[in-house]
């Protein structure tokens, strides 16, 4: 079997610098495109040292370890210690990560129920250098909107907080999202204000409220009648939406409301809550929107 080292090198070269690169957009480090390259070739260096009369010491998981070592210094400097370590382990993170990913689609795609177990020899079935060409994009791409996902996932859960709204001796609990883009308020009281969704509230607050958060403007028609307590409660808030510069949603004042996160319990003076029809989040992990306003006061209760 003829075995070409220029092509089995450069290929080595391409996916080392690959790592490296997903490496630094997961940790968000801006590096040049020419240092990703310098450090894809140290790596590839273990390829031609395979064909030399130390290819038994460059096998070493020592020397493997000095190699991306240099790599990643190469790559992303040294500042202090802890960066370099963060540096280091991330790489060795994407690189396991991605190998994980081409075996075992190759297996799931090439694997035989038949095959002789004693026929397997050194390292097994081995991947073909055709299936990493085309399978590392790939791998690439699918741990990039991952590492995307679960940072999104981070930041939402990070801003999650529970919600108990009181209201013509109704209690509502749920979940909500602490949204800064949020500055939805009155403009006369400056009372800040909440949108939550109906989606799960069948049940729980009137058919007349539900169907008016479908359609605000049915309240102006006269389409929809609420009872007395409830028109008691109503704010009509100007505001912009797409598609229309201005309209009026229906919002209302809450006999009381309280926000629970890490730090605490606040007990929100002042606040409207405005019902929409909509669900606000697509796998249902919050089921409102709470103004950032609402938190800038202090607890009523610590956490602990």
């Amino acid at each position: 079997m003829v075995v070409y080292m220029d092509i089995v090198w450069l290929l080595n070269l391409m996916v080392d610098s690959t790592l490296l690169w997903l490496t630094a957009i997961i940790l968000k480090r801006r590096v040049r495109i020419w240092r990703i390259v310098i450090g894809g070739f140290i790596g590839s260096i273990l390829i031609i040292l395979s064909i030399t009369p130390i290819a038994p010491y460059a096998g070493s998981p020592f020397v493997k370890l000095g190699f991306s070592v240099l790599m990643v210094f190469s790559v992303f400097g040294f500042k202090r210690f802890k960066y370099y370590f963060s540096n280091l382990l991330t790489f060795y993170f994407v690189t396991f990560l991605t190998g994980g990913i081409l075996i075992g689609t190759h297996y799931f795609l090439n694997f035989n129920m038949q095959l002789n177990l004693a026929s397997i020899r050194g390292f097994g079935d081995p991947i073909s250098w055709l299936f990493v060409v085309f399978g590392l994009p790939v791998a690439w791409y699918f741990e990039k909107q991952r590492v995307s996902n679960f940072e999104m996932t981070n930041i939402q859960f990070d801003q999650l907080v529970k919600v108990e709204i009181h209201i013509n001796g109704l209690h509502i609990s749920m979940n909500g999202l602490v949204d800064s883009g949020n500055q939805l308020q009155d403009p006369i009281s400056k009372a800040p204000v909440m949108i939550v969704s109906t989606q799960e509230l069948n049940g729980i607050l009137p058919n007349e409220v539900i169907e008016l958060s479908e359609n605000h403007e049915k309240l102006m028609d006269g389409s929809i009648q609420l009872k007395p307590e409830w028109y008691d409660k109503i704010r009509l808030i100007p505001a912009k939406a797409v598609g229309k510069n201005h309209q009026l949603l229906v919002a209302y004042k809450p006999d009381s409301l309280q926000i629970h996160n890490e730090k605490g319990c606040y007990q929100v003076q002042r606040s409207l809550i405005s019902f929409t029809n909509q669900q606000l989040s697509s796998d249902d992990v919050f089921q409102s929107i709470v103004h950032p306003k609402m938190l800038t006061g202090i607890p009523i209760q610590n956490a602990s």
